[in-house]
């Protein structure tokens, strides 16, 4: 089944050339050119992935990712031209999986959005399972999660941290550890990136995040799952 795509950005021709080359892989992609339309397009249809420029008319590519995240888990690739640490940091923060400097090659766009759709695809029937520790439940199929019944909208790399930290229990693992483990070797990105994603995925999953239950810092050393 072809992958379905979400490209957002006001510029015309960056979108055409996106879409161009997206569609010469197989893949079906919507366009959409402000905040506004962007929104509505995901709360109409599901997509495997949305590319999301940061400066939009109506609505910020900040606002869209952080309105999305109240209902999706769908993963989201920033698409910026500034570059600046606290603009990654930001993008993150609002729940972007993965983020792409202006101007790109359009080769490492399609490498990047293949790695995030394979990572966060369903794993095959044969090897699924429900991880069951505490008042939490992951299902690794579906890539659903449950904590005293209540499902927990995550994204992908917040699943993807979890999953790693429980099916691994008490095991501590260095931030460059997790930053490899979960984003790749080749990431860009920098190990403020686990730190935020762990803030985040406490801030959902804790009944208390200043005093998490689950995930936990080993001081000097990394984050385990207890």
């Amino acid at each position: 089944m072809a992958k379905k795509v979400l490209v957002v950005d006001d510029e015309k021709l960056i979108v055409k050339g996106i879409r161009f080359s997206l569609e010469q892989d197989g893949m079906e992609v919507d366009c959409a050119y402000d905040g506004e339309e962007a929104l509505e397009m995901v709360r109409e249809k599901e997509y495997d992935i949305v590319l999301l420029d940061v400066m939009l008319p109506r609505l910020t590519g900040f606002e869209v990712c952080q309105q999305i995240r109240d209902f999706s888990s769908v993963p989201i690739v920033m698409l910026t031209a500034k570059g600046e640490d606290m603009d990654k940091i930001l993008g993150l923060e609002y729940g972007a999986d993965d983020y792409i400097i202006k101007p790109f090659n359009i080769l490492e766009v399609k490498a990047r959005i293949k790695a995030i759709i394979r990572r966060t695809s369903p794993k095959p029937k044969d090897v699924s399972r429900v991880i069951q520790n505490k008042d939490m439940k992951l299902d690794c199929e579906s890539r659903r999660v449950y904590v005293a019944g209540k499902e927990i909208n995550l994204t992908g790399k917040e699943f993807e941290l979890l999953e790693l930290l429980i099916m691994n229990a008490d095991k501590v693992y260095s931030r460059e550890n997790l930053l490899k483990l979960v984003w790749g070797a080749d990431y860009p990105g920098d190990v403020r990136t686990v730190d935020v994603h762990v803030r985040r995925l406490r801030e959902k999953i804790e009944r208390n995040p200043s005093e998490p239950q689950y995930v936990h810092t080993k001081w000097g050393v990394g984050y385990y799952f207890a």
